[in-house]
């Protein structure tokens, strides 16, 4: 039995998941971002709606008392929404230039990508970045060999994660029903929302934003601590609903070949 007796299109998440391992580009865009408007943002609060559109995650942030708090101490007032256009005007910069750093692929994802094109499935994406952010991005991972036949970016569909209209979107262009033969591969909370949403197949990578550790800070850490980390983030994601959770990436096609069994 093949993977493709049961799935057609996996549709990957970007930061976190296929490149920028802990996904750190965009953390560092936001800090940097409200910075300037001299508003701190810790990197706890950076991470809670990542994978939403960015400018829904800047939303977020202004909202959250503790930042709504530190921008009415700095400004005399709350927040509005020609802040958020400022902020996301700020932020575009900041994040090609964080992602374009950023850019490398995660340790076994050319390879899980490759096995799932010789497996005969299609492969997909989407991001929370616009299109403008991603260019680099782009650029960079297809020279690693990364190229995936269809993206999807902030912005492109009335709604964000954790609504499922990106992976509507996609499907819909490909070609690709039922949506119960579709993958979608996320390492943030919300982005396994969105798989649940429009009913695919949902794995969560539990080395992603949710664990926030670099690869080299992950391989610092004591096995048994580093073990534990990963347990519960992996935990974190099943309690969000995710079919299954594995550790990274390059962990997927195991992990759908015990799904295609089980299925049988």
């Amino acid at each position: 039995m093949s993977l493709k007796d049961h799935f057609d299109l996996v549709i990957f998440d970007w930061a976190g998941t296929m490149v920028d391992f802990g996904c750190e580009a965009p953390v560092r865009a936001l800090i940097e971002g409200f910075a300037a408007d001299d508003v701190v943002i810790d990197e706890a609060t950076a991470r809670r709606d990542m994978g939403k559109a960015k400018i829904d995650h800047v939303r977020s942030l202004l909202a959250e008392p503790a930042v709504a708090a530190a921008w009415l101490a700095r400004h005399g007032r709350a927040s509005n929404e020609q802040d958020v256009q400022v902020l996301i005007a700020r932020l575009g910069p900041l994040m090609r230039e964080h992602a374009a750093r950023a850019s490398t692929l995660i340790p076994g994802a050319r390879q899980t990508f490759d096995r799932l094109r010789a497996a005969g499935l299609r492969v997909a994406s989407s991001t929370g970045y616009t299109r403008e952010m991603m260019q680099s991005l782009l650029a960079r991972a297809a020279e690693q060999g990364y190229v995936p036949e269809h993206l999807v970016c902030s912005g492109e569909t009335p709604a964000g994660r954790p609504s499922p209209l990106m992976i509507y979107k996609a499907c819909a262009e490909l070609g690709v029903w039922p949506l119960s033969r579709v993958v979608k591969v996320d390492d943030a909370v919300v982005g396994i929302a969105e798989g649940r949403a429009a009913g695919a197949y949902t794995v969560g990578v539990a080395s992603g934003n949710e664990l926030g550790l670099s690869l080299e800070a992950l391989h610092a850490l004591p096995l048994t601590e580093r073990a534990r980390r990963i347990e519960s983030t992996r935990a974190l994601l099943l309690d969000a609903g995710a079919d299954v959770a594995i550790e990274s990436v390059a962990d997927l096609v195991p992990a759908l070949e015990r799904a295609s069994l089980v299925q049988r």
